[in-house]
């Protein structure tokens, strides 16, 4: 049977006081006790160990708002896909079937957007291998060193930061998800923007440029602060040690895009720059 806490015990445990825990009850609906029908808080194990996680991310320097989302998110069912992840948040996407070719110029022209604008982003790539990531290293470097935190997600044997301003490398393992995945995440204060793809089973024979995957892309700040979140959530799984502040700030606010309309048209015209392929109506048309 499952040990049952009093407030008084899990005053003791985490040094936090009675008052404190009530006012997280109130104020972030965390923790989230049972009652009993007295009305009287019993608490188990595992709150005192969720207790205790959040107080030691508002230690290193997170706020308590951001650090409870973050427990809260420990408990639920982890995501191990951002692609599938933002699928099953918005079905009502539809997807394209896209080239690889296709799909670097595609994020070409969403980082190149984001370097115009002079953004502070927060940024995620997944790259599947690493040695596609090499192909794409100075690029990464470049973004990362104006980025307030550059990810990337590839076969890497460890994680860490290689160089001190360039991007932070995350392992996948062999049968993650995310490793058949290519994906782009651009969440900055007043530029949202996320690529999404996943690539078809069975083309081990096809050329590299020509394999294809199914692929979705959007511009609308909240749906892109999940797939920053997403993310997030993986880096974490696999160890990486990002930033508190990152999370704190994917745990703010999402501000509104100041003209959606106007970044749809500047980032479509610069992708069909990049693609080469004629009209706007042959690219894959962005949820907004």
């Amino acid at each position: 049977m499952t040990e049952e806490l009093t407030i008084r015990d899990v005053s003791a445990r985490t040094g936090l006081s009675e008052a404190t825990l009530r006012m997280w009850e109130t104020r972030h609906g965390f923790p989230d006790p049972a009652r009993r029908p007295s009305g009287h808080r019993r608490y188990s194990e595992r709150d005192v160990e969720l207790i205790a996680q959040v107080m030691a991310d508002r230690d290193a320097g997170m706020s308590i708002k951001a650090a409870v989302e973050r427990a809260r998110r420990s408990v639920a069912e982890p995501e191990s896909s951002i692609y599938a992840g933002l699928r099953r948040r918005r079905p009502d996407i539809t997807p394209y079937l896209l080239p690889k070719a296709t799909l670097i110029a595609l994020s070409h022209a969403i980082e190149d957007e984001c370097c115009a604008r002079a953004e502070r982003a927060v940024l995620f790539a997944s790259f599947q291998r690493e040695r596609f990531y090499r192909d794409a290293k100075e690029r990464w470097r470049e973004l990362a060193r104006t980025a307030d935190e550059a990810v990337v997600f590839a076969d890497f044997p460890k994680a860490g930061r290689p160089e001190q301003d360039g991007p932070l490398e995350v392992p996948l393992a062999s049968n993650a998800p995310l490793g058949r995945e290519w994906s782009l995440v651009c969440d900055a204060p007043e530029y949202a923007a996320c690529l999404s793809a996943w690539e078809i089973p069975g083309q081990e024979a096809s050329a590299d440029s020509e394999r294809e995957f199914e692929t979705i892309w959007t511009v609308e700040p909240e749906l892109v602060r999940e797939g920053a979140r997403i993310a997030l959530g993986l880096a974490e799984q696999a160890g990486a040690e990002v930033a508190a502040s990152v999370a704190d700030r994917l745990e703010s606010p999402t501000p509104a895009s100041p003209d959606e309309l106007r970044l749809v048209t500047a980032l479509t015209s610069r992708m069909v720059a990049y693609v080469g392929r004629g009209p706007a109506s042959s690219l894959p048309e962005p949820h907004a």
